[in-house]
């Protein structure tokens, strides 16, 4: 399967709770993690990326333990992972942190990250053939229609919810096209300073030479938490989506579920206590993939991991859990072995080198007023807290409760 992560679109006819229903099994981390490489020798490189600090470019786990800290997880198969402090920036352990690998659509992300602020969410596009040309095989779909009319904001639920390339490919004609936005997503990853990144597909899919990291990866996720809807689609379990239409105008509507099962639970994975997104993937050559945000106390933490190597299913929720568990247990007892870097523009002149041993930027007192507001959407389970980032210069200033308010449903 070229891109397993999310259901295909099963017939429009159907009823929301029995599309959900009928599509539980495909939804993403169900099936074991996909193999990316079947060589058993195969191995980082000896010498990576040094950005964020010269530990992380080292092969292999990396982590400063103090006394009383807890012993990592042995039970981690994944090739690359990476646990951060979401407000300082600090990293407080990684294995392989900069090997370039396949993303999967975890580069959703920085699709979104960059494409998102240049639309309103209540901008119409009708479908065009082709705006739904050039999709790879297998594709992830949510299922959009040529000659339907939709919201950017349906769009978008599509690419958060369902993983949907189709919707992914629309709001990429509507960026004037699949080359363009390669391109700009290109030119922000520059600017996040995610060097380990080369994007040849919007969607993720796998592409030869298209590859990230887990670092990079996190950096994506940590820009993209900056912007509101970003927060808020990454948070949303439960979705309407159009499934059919009169004259412009939708008549009809079908459930979808979000693919991120550390957000809904399912299949005897139970959603994670304080998880508020953000992005999971699985294709052939990647495997299975995923970044997500997490608040415990007064802890906000980012975990990513790729590709687990262990067949047990949902692998690689069940590791980000573990290191989640673990990050907030070594809460004060780690020492930084690296830490994120902000963007270019964002990074006052003479500050030190992002790949300096400098444990990362200190936190700030300073808090930007923020509004509430929700997205409208029904949400159905309880998240505890979140994250809201502001940049100020090199610093991120983190609020730990971000203005999405959270019922259940």
């Amino acid at each position: 399967m070229p891109d397993s992560h999310a259901a295909r679109p099963t017939s429009h006819l159907k009823k929301a709770a029995v599309l959900c229903a009928a599509s539980a099994l495909t939804l993403a981390g169900a099936l074991p993690a996909a193999a990316a490489d079947k060589d058993k020798n195969d191995k980082p490189p000896a010498s990576m990326s040094q950005v964020g600090g010269a530990q992380l470019g080292k092969p292999g786990t990396q982590v400063n333990l103090q006394g009383g800290a807890p012993v990592l997880p042995k039970d981690l198969t994944a090739k690359s992972w990476l646990v951060a402090d979401a407000e300082s920036g600090e990293v407080l352990a990684s294995h392989n942190a900069h090997w370039q690998l396949p993303p999967a659509s975890t580069l959703k992300m920085l699709f979104a990250d960059t494409v998102l602020p240049k639309f309103p969410k209540t901008t119409t596009h009708k479908v065009v053939p082709s705006d739904l040309a050039g999709m790879g095989a297998g594709s992830s779909l949510v299922g959009v229609k040529e000659g339907f009319t939709y919201s950017v904001h349906d769009l978008w639920l599509g690419v958060f919810l369902r993983s949907g390339n189709d919707a992914v490919h629309v709001l990429s004609a509507m960026n004037q096209g699949v080359a363009q936005t390669v391109k700009d997503m290109q030119a922000h990853a520059d600017e996040l300073q995610a060097g380990d990144t080369h994007v040849v597909s919007p969607d993720g899919y796998d592409m030869p030479g298209q590859h990230s990291s887990a670092y990079d990866l996190t950096l994506f996720a940590r820009s993209g938490l900056h912007k509101k809807d970003f927060r808020e689609y990454a948070a949303t379990p439960t979705a309407e989506f159009p499934m059919k239409q009169k004259k412009g105008k939708t008549t009809k509507h079908f459930g979808i579920q979000n693919t991120n099962r550390l957000l809904t639970g399912s299949l005897g994975l139970p959603a994670y206590k304080g998880i508020a997104g953000v992005k999971n993937g699985n294709t052939t050559n990647a495997g299975s993939t995923f970044t997500g945000v997490a608040e415990r106390g007064n802890r906000v933490l980012l975990v990513t991991v790729m590709n687990p190597k262990a067949k047990e299913s949902q692998a690689v929720y069940k590791e980000t859990a573990r290191l989640f568990d673990w990050g907030f247990q070594a809460d004060g007892k780690v020492s930084p072995v690296g830490h994120l870097v902000g963007p270019r523009s964002e990074t006052p002149a003479g500050a030190a080198s992002p790949s300096s041993g400098d444990a990362g930027p200190a936190k700030s007192a300073a808090h930007a007023a923020v509004s509430g507001g929700s997205s409208g959407v029904g949400i159905a389970l309880a998240i505890v807290g979140g994250v809201l980032v502001v940049l100020a210069g090199a610093v991120f200033v983190v609020r730990k409760k971000w203005p999405l308010r959270i019922t259940k449903g």
